[in-house]
Parts: C-alpha cells; structure tokens; sequence
C-alpha cells in the first residue's frame, strides 16, 4: 500500500496494524516510544526522520582526513565518524618508538590542538554531529574537540556526537587499552562528570557490542556482555556519587548487524527491552531518556571476504536493512574492500549510496516499525533475551563485567562461539558466498587504498616542530599539575584540557598518567 505522506503512514501504522494485534500482544510490547521501547524508542521513528547516515573514515594525516570528510559531507552523509590510527589509540605520539610503521595506517593520526584543527578544518562543529571511535585516551580526544569548538566560537553547550570511551570491551575482544581497569573506570566517570555539567549534548559513551560481535560472539552474547558492560559503567558512575538520570540520558551504545536478517531485528528489540527494564527496575531510573536505549549499528566487518568482493555491497545492503529494522539511531555501511585495505573514495560512496537508497527508494521508512505483528520476530526476540538474561546472570555471579573479564569468563565464551563458527564454515555447515561455496578460480584485481609511507617521516616532523615552537616551561607546569591530579581524588577533565591548551602533546599526557597508573598486562 502506498501511503500518501509521513503522517497518514503513523495513522495508518497505530490504528490499522497495532490495534489490531493478537490480544495481549499489543501490550506487551507497547508502542514506539513508550516503555519498554521494544518497538522503537522514538513514536514516529524514520518517518519524521531518517537514521544519521554517519559513515566511519579517517586515514594518514589530518589534511588528508579532513579532505574524505569534506568528500563525504558533499555526498549525503550527515554525520562524521572518526577512525584513529593504532598509536593514537593507545596514547602514543606519531615520533614514539611503538609507533613505527603505524602512523595513519588504520586512521588518522592526531597528537596535537594543531591536529585536530586540520582535521576539522572549515567543517562547522555547531553544525555536524560527531562520533570518535577511541577509547583509552578518549577523554583526551574530547577535550581536543572541544578546544577546537572554541577556536570556532562554538560553545560546548552546543556540541553534539559521541565519544566511544568504552574500555571493557577493549579488555575482552580488542586490546587497545592502556591503563588498570580500575584507573580506565576512572577517565569514564570523569567524563561522564564534567560533560554532564559542560557537553550536555554530547554522548559520553557508546557501550560497543561491535567489538565484541566482530571477535566471535553470538547474538545473545553481543546482547548480554554489552549489558553487563553497561551496567559496570553505570555502578562506577554511582559510586562516584553522581545521580542516575544526570548521566544515564546520555548513554548510548553500538551494535554490529551481520546477515541473518530476523534474527539481527529481534537481537536489537531484546536489547531496547532489556536495557529499559534494568535501568527502570534496577537502577531506579525516572527520566524516560536514561530507559532508552539509544544505538549506532556499523555493517559487519569479520562477514567481508576479499573473495569476490563484490559480494561484500550486497552483504551491507542486507546487514543495513536489518538496523534500520531494528531501529538503529545511526548507521555505518563498510565499503566493499575492506577486507583489503581500508576504503577507496569510490568504495566509500557505494557505501554511503546503500544507506541513501535505502533511507530514500526502498519504503520502509514510511513504517514506523516494520515488522510489527511478526510472531517470528517475536519469538526471536524473546529467544534472544532469555539466553541474554542467563549469560549477564553468569556475568553477575563473577560480581559482574570487570570482575567476569579478570576471570576470563567473557573472553573464553567469545572464543568458543568463534570456533564453532569457524569449524562450521570449515565443514560448509554454513555457507559462505564465494568463500567455500561458489568460489571462482581467479577474481580481476580491485584498486586498494594505500597510505603513503612518508606519513610517519612527516608526522615525525612535526611533532617536533610543534615541541620547539612552544613555551616549554607552561607545558611542563601543566604536565606536572595533571600529575598531582591524577594521585587525587580529583576530577582530571579540566586538567587535561587546560594540558592541551598549554600545547602538551597526547603521549606526553598520556604518558604522565602511565607513570602515575601504571599500564595493564593481560
């Protein structure tokens, strides 16, 4: 049926299909936006408004970053999302020893105020919304952000985006961690508290399934880790004494989708469920926005294959329907060749077309929730979060997620579904296109995006022209003012930003709160 405008579509939507819903069901699930948000957390969903269209990119140096978002920018995309490279990641500067033959390899290199302003370079920050995919330093990266805001007369109190700043998953399935988990938790809940008084628009944390997903778990263990996750963050910002609904509205999380459709579509409705019940009934939340459970969803990187990847667009045309499915917030399509290298500029607009042609050509954003009324869906749903609840009870009684992941309960569960994945893929039990069913003998070559090796020599250069232009001594009294900090019961945000103001560079910040800390050791 095609409907004649957006609201006739809601009409339509509530009265026609909700109304009349087996009897009890409707209830049950409530409609979209009301508790506990199964079906969405906003009433009208895309029909209002479509998904942010925020597609993941950052490579080599600032400038070259900076150019790919402006690209992406002319092309539809509506948010930016940046992808930092692996010594940035650990709070390392481009001229650090660990980071040769790293340097804008898999993101962009950023160390210094002078970075993120090329970054950002002639892009409005009252006018995007961004996304930092970085955890350890995350706090450092924020407050770079919110220098540059400055610089561009644009105040803190209008900045919107998210930092991922979550360090847990980074313990379980990614490794880019830097600190004891006790002193992570303590850079998570000072952000928490300073953007609480200062970004109150900005996200402070986006709890990643994707990580964990991506490593080999299963979809109900996506959902019950990310949640055990959740709930350690939301317990270490209590005990810091900061109030439930001062923080928790600002909460956000991210989730992978991988092919099979349905059950990515009940996974995200369990989810939402669950996450508004634990928050409402567990952690006595009454602000209707710390209930929600608010997500990004990027396409699966580990289903690509560099067989055929061609074969890779319509994987991401199937996985990003599945989120929209599902009532994603914000969307990332990868690019065909990211099994080879990070994307070329013309992989990259095939991935932001999927996304446009969905949003725009295919309808189902004019359904509030699409698959209403779905008795498999349903029953996927409430399959998924029964085998959730049993895993976080586990999780629970380990006395929850740090202490599960010091036992390596997470990490030994994620590993086992990955390799019953893999002996399944192995035996052809499951089919992978191209890869061990309908394989071709040779493929024709694809163009590959490759990062000049002459990144590291000009990046080296200039970190030490930024360290010999700048007056040493105010650098240093801030490094050792942050130092004192960090042995203090004190929040360290403003520290850090007036560090940054005082021209210190990332590692050397960092690396003031490594002496201080210590580094972790798995």
């Amino acid at each position: 049926m095609i409907l004649p405008d957006k609201s006739s579509a809601y009409t339509f939507l509530m009265k026609a299909i909700y109304d009349s819903a087996p009897e009890g069901l409707a209830a049950r699930l409530a409609n979209p936006g009301e508790f506990p948000f199964t079906r969405g957390v906003y009433p009208q969903m895309y029909t209002s408004r479509l998904w942010t269209m925020r597609q993941y990119a950052g490579f080599g140096s600032a400038e070259a970053s900076n150019a790919r978002y402006k690209y992406l920018l002319e092309q539809g995309q509506t948010g930016l999302s940046v992808a930092f490279d692996l010594p940035t990641q650990l709070g390392l500067d481009p001229d650090h020893p660990l980071a040769k033959g790293e340097v804008g390899k898999v993101g962009v290199s950023i160390a210094t105020l002078d970075d993120m302003r090329t970054l950002f370079n002639k892009i409005p920050l009252d006018k995007v919304t961004t996304s930092m995919t970085i955890n350890a330093p995350a706090m450092m990266l924020l407050a770079l952000y919110i220098l540059v805001a400055e610089e561009q007369d644009v105040s803190a109190e209008k900045l919107g985006g998210t930092v991922q700043n979550d360090i847990l998953k980074e313990y379980i399935a990614r490794g880019t961690y830097i600190y004891p988990p006790e002193a992570s938790m303590r850079l998570i809940t000072d952000t928490f508290e300073y953007c609480a008084k200062h970004v109150p628009n900005w996200n402070t944390i986006s709890i990643s399934g994707y990580h964990i997903r991506e490593a080999g778990s299963t979809a109900a263990q996506e959902i019950a880790f990310t949640l055990s996750n959740a709930k350690a963050y939301v317990r270490a910002a209590l005990s810091k004494g900061l109030a439930i609904d001062d923080f928790a509205p600002r909460l956000s999380f991210f989730f992978a989708c991988h092919n099979n459709i349905l059950e990515e579509v009940a996974k995200f409705r369990a989810a939402r469920r669950m996450w508004a019940h634990i928050m409402r009934d567990e952690f006595g939340a009454k602000d209707k926005k710390s209930q929600m459970l608010r997500f990004h969803t990027q396409t699966g990187g580990s289903t690509l294959t560099a067989q055929q990847p061609e074969n890779n667009i319509i994987r991401t045309a199937y996985q990003a329907l599945a989120a929209v499915l599902g009532g994603t917030q914000s969307l990332h399509t990868n690019a065909m060749d990211e099994a080879l290298g990070l994307p070329t500029e013309n992989s990259a607009r095939i991935a932001l077309r999927t996304q446009q042609v969905l949003g725009y050509e295919s309808g189902v954003s004019e359904a509030i929730d699409p698959l209403a009324g779905s008795y498999y869906v349903e029953h996927l749903t409430d399959h998924l979060e029964a085998e959730a609840k049993t895993l976080m009870q586990q999780v629970e009684d380990l006395g929850g997620s740090v202490k599960a992941i010091e036992a390596e309960f997470i990490q030994n569960e994620i590993e086992e579904a990955a390799y019953r994945f893999q002996q399944e893929v192995e035996k052809q039990k499951r089919i992978i296109v191209g890869l061990n069913k309908f394989a071709l003998d040779e493929q024709a070559p694809i163009p590959i995006q490759e990062i000049d090796p002459a990144v590291q020599a000009e990046r080296e250069a200039q970190i030490k022209a930024f360290k010999v232009a700048r007056d040493d001594s105010s650098t240093r009294a801030a490094l050792s003012q942050l130092a004192q900090a960090s042995q203090a019961n004190e929040t360290i945000f403003p520290i850090v930003l007036e560090a940054f103001r005082q021209k210190a560079t990332l590692g050397e910040i960092c690396g003031v709160l490594r002496d201080s800390w210590g580094e972790y050791r798995a």
